[in-house]
């Protein structure tokens, strides 16, 4: 059987169509690797491309586009509203169908090899793929991004990479790798500049700071919509969906004199997630995922 495998390359460019063309067409270029979607937020100066194929190639089409990436982004001039920590952010593998976490981990793991070998790209492995238990959330190893990583990884033996340099890359700084199970990133949009709203919001909603079990969660500003912004990762959708998270966003927002304007999902959402709505909201009795034409024509 085929080992199946998604990834979800985070790339820290957002503004500028060549370079992520470029990104694009070098995991194009290995045979039976499939683009799925590219997402780019020229506000998070960010963009997150899906990739799906068997591990080997699947290994092959991401290390392209990150030796890609490591060419032409550069941390030093580069701005936005998004966290990051390298010109490639962060690599999660997903697995398919019978694929399992054990072989996401392994697929990672090696490619985490190579990166630091041929890139000279300082390595983190996360989620599933941690060599470490405090290194498990991408949030531990990221903090504060790129330029305090700089500073610190040289000095402080907790920042030290799993693998590579022990200094960052000039201009691509580190690249966080790991694997994990389906999730959907979220945000929500507020009519309201005040980015203290979006923070406050945040704080109540995730988990670290005693919100729902399954959301991670950051406010943003977003200068050109004159708006703010509740960026959010729903690790397990079954457990914390979206329409709950739509609901708490919404009540919390009103509390402090704001709405919701929209919403959007970056990059793909399973289908289950978006039926799971459309049963909470139509309240719909007794429906199947069998009842939706696309799964028929698929079976067909």
């Amino acid at each position: 059987m085929p080992r199946l495998l998604e990834s979800v390359p985070n790339f820290s460019e957002g503004r500028r169509p060549e370079v992520m063309e470029g990104i694009v067409a070098a995991a194009r270029s290995v045979a039976g690797v499939h683009v799925l979607d590219l997402h780019s937020d020229a506000d998070h100066n960010r963009s997150v491309l899906t990739l799906a194929g068997e591990s080997d190639a699947l290994s092959e089409a991401v290390f392209r586009a990150m030796e890609r990436a490591t060419e032409t982004i550069d941390l030093r001039v580069h701005s936005g509203e998004h966290p990051r920590l390298g010109a490639t952010d962060v690599v999660p593998f997903i697995p398919l169908g019978t694929t399992s976490l054990a072989e996401a981990v392994a697929v990672a793991r090696a490619l985490g090899e190579r990166v630091a070998e041929h890139l000279q790209v300082p390595v983190y492995f996360y989620e599933e793929a941690a060599r470490r238990p405090e290194r498990q959330n991408l949030e531990a190893i990221r903090r504060k991004g790129f330029e305090e990583l700089r500073d610190a990884i040289g000095q402080d033996p907790e920042r030290q990479p799993d693998l590579g340099p022990s200094a960052v890359h000039p201009s691509a700084g580190a690249v966080v790798i790991g694997a994990r199970g389906p999730l959907i990133a979220y945000n929500i949009y507020l009519n309201t500049n005040d980015v203290r709203v979006a923070k406050a919001i945040a704080k109540a909603i995730r988990h670290s700071s005693g919100g729902l079990r399954y959301v991670k969660a950051l406010g943003l500003e977003i200068p050109a919509r004159g708006q703010v912004q509740v960026s959010m990762n729903l690790t397990n959708y079954r457990k914390s969906a979206v329409h709950t998270v739509f609901e708490l966003v919404r009540t919390l927002a009103d509390s402090y004199g704001a709405t919701i304007t929209d919403s959007e999902v970056v990059g793909l959402v399973p289908m289950e997630a978006l039926v799971d709505s459309a049963r909470h909201y139509l309240r719909m009795h007794e429906f199947a995922s069998e009842q939706i034409l696309e799964s028929k024509l698929l079976e067909a």
